[in-house]
């Protein structure tokens, strides 16, 4: 069955060695190879998965590619893709905890990378026009997008604005319910596997890293890495620029606090921690990936193998959550969705995705020199307008357009 999806997955794959700027850009670039090149979607259903996935916690870039699995064969081609999608990202950070004690740190300021963020306005701004085309057809949707793009803008790194807009905005679509009646519906039953198996492991995992801390078991540290790793991916909403501060506090700050009464603490050195953060935004996939680096890190006193299971556990614990969640809510949205309350809010959430989305290009780009004159401007500007107009005009496919940007700043 797996073999006639497997031009998805290569398309998958592609998209994992190639996707990077972050979880704006990655949908950005899924626009662009799962809908435009290849329709393994539609237009209205990558944004609907993008509006439904940012309502939850988890790794929202990794969760939608897992819901277009899933449309396209079920359970086991999304549970493929996932692995496809995070394996380069993960192999990377975790040979990274191995490496980092034979790099100078210093000089890891990659210049290969640096006009990634130039090309990630270009698709920000192409996958922007393209939904706002779609979805921006009426007065109440140009106030949302309005409102939409100036909390995004402003509040960009609180946790909650995204859920909070996302909610916000599908009630604001509810307040007239002339345009689409309630119809009859049959109700479906709810299958509870996946959010039982997501409960269990977290209360389990808690109940068991608390244990083993007040009774200081010996090896205890893969214990309480996987409750710690966990607990995180299950509550973070925000993306990975939450994560990250988090997990330094979690993993660096913390342990410096308690090392004296409790030795045996999971802990992971400042400065490596913050070479971790700096690097994981440079690499294509999911910026989720830096649990593989933190679980290294974390074990790496234990010697080769012990390192290499801090990988798999951090690499684990950070994505199994998010796969849990949208896997147990896609199927309720799904007839949730039936019901005239929840049709009327896609309009408010697709209308404010693309304020998030224009937001988000805003936001990076005001950290990208532009109009200062110099020689890398003109460069940025370029980028940022190859990128747009090879998007928007053209056939080329991501990868190539991410390709000659690091060759680009490789070669100047």
């Amino acid at each position: 069955m797996l073999l006639r999806h497997i031009p998805f997955l290569k398309a998958v794959f592609l998209h994992s060695i190639t996707a990077v700027g972050g979880p704006q850009a990655h949908i950005a670039m899924m626009l662009k190879t799962f809908v435009k090149q290849t329709p393994y979607v539609s237009e209205d259903e990558l944004m609907e998965y993008n509006g439904f996935c940012s309502l939850l916690p988890g790794a929202s870039s990794t969760q939608v590619l897992t819901m277009i699995g899933y449309k396209r064969g079920g359970i086991w081609l999304s549970i493929f893709t996932l692995l496809i999608w995070i394996t380069p990202a993960c192999l990377l950070m975790g040979a990274l905890s191995f490496l980092l004690p034979y790099l100078d740190t210093k000089s890891l300021n990659i210049n290969v990378f640096r006009f990634i963020p130039a090309m990630a306005i270009g698709f920000l701004a192409y996958a922007s026009l393209t939904v706002f085309q779609k979805a921006i057809n009426n007065t109440i949707t140009w106030a949302i997008m309005l409102m939409c793009l100036c909390a995004t803008y402003f509040f960009f790194h609180f946790p909650g604005i995204f859920p909070a807009l996302i909610v916000l905005s599908g009630l604001i679509t509810n307040l007239s319910r002339k345009r689409i009646p309630q119809r009859e519906i049959k109700p479906r039953k709810i299958k509870w596997g996946n959010i039982w198996l997501f409960a269990f492991l977290f209360i389990a995992a808690g109940v068991l890293s608390e244990t083993a801390r007040k009774g200081d078991w010996p090896n205890r540290k893969p214990i309480n890495l996987f409750e710690n790793t966990y607990r995180m991916g299950s509550l973070v909403f925000g993306g990975g620029h939450v994560l990250m501060p988090l997990m330094y506090e979690q993993f660096s700050v913390r342990p410096e606090q308690v090392r004296e009464r409790d030795p045996n603490v999971v802990h992971i050195d400042k400065e490596e921690m913050m070479t971790g953060i700096g690097m994981v935004r440079a690499m294509p996939g999911p910026v989720f990936a830096i649990g593989s680096f933190t679980g290294g890190m974390a074990l790496k006193g234990g010697g080769f193998w012990m390192q290499l299971l801090g990988c798999i556990i951090g690499s684990v614990a950070i994505f199994l959550p998010s796969m849990l969640l949208v896997l147990f809510f896609y199927p309720i949205w799904n007839n949730l969705k039936k019901y005239a309350a929840v049709y009327r809010s896609l309009e408010g959430i697709n209308a404010a995705v693309v304020g998030i989305m224009i937001a988000a290009t805003l936001f990076i780009a005001k950290d990208v020199t532009m109009f200062d004159g110099r020689f890398n401007s003109a460069i940025n500007l370029a980028v940022i307008g190859l990128t747009f107009l090879a998007l928007r005009f053209t056939k080329v496919i991501s990868p190539i357009i991410v390709i000659c940007c690091l060759l680009l700043g490789y070669l100047l």
